[in-house]
């Protein structure tokens, strides 16, 4: 299957997420069949979200989050996939659809809980522009 001008490997009823950058949505699958979908807001051109496919490495129902001129506590719903770059809810602001974060991908705090639940520890995130 091809997403975002990559090529996705996945079996027919697995789960996978699919960001695309341009037009600051995600996208929830299970194998070709579109389940979800959300509006969300990813890295600015100063901290972009990273493109490519990664594995979701961890999941925490609340987490903490800090970096240069910032501090987060008890971020809802976190999975990260890359590093420090993750999906999480987000109840600082509610401006969607508009890059404003440092990199991760933040969604509605409702639509977080829903992805949360709809994906494991290892489900393919695919991001592109």
């Amino acid at each position: 299957m091809i997403s975002g001008g990559m090529e996705v490997e996945v079996a027919e009823d697995e789960p996978w997420i699919d960001v695309d950058l341009s037009d600051q949505m995600v996208y929830a699958y299970v194998g070709r069949e579109l389940v979800n979908s959300f509006l969300v807001s990813t890295g600015t051109w100063r901290t972009p979200t990273v493109t490519g496919q990664y594995r979701i490495y961890v999941k925490y129902r609340y987490t903490d989050m800090a970096g240069p001129g910032y501090y987060l506590p008890d971020v809802p719903y976190t999975m990260y996939f890359y590093k420090g770059y993750g999906l999480h809810g987000t109840y600082w602001h509610n401006n969607f659809g508009t890059p404003m974060s440092h990199g991760c991908i933040n969604l509605r705090t409702e639509d977080a809980a829903w992805l949360f639940d709809f994906a494991s520890v290892g489900t393919l995130v695919n991001i592109h522009d």
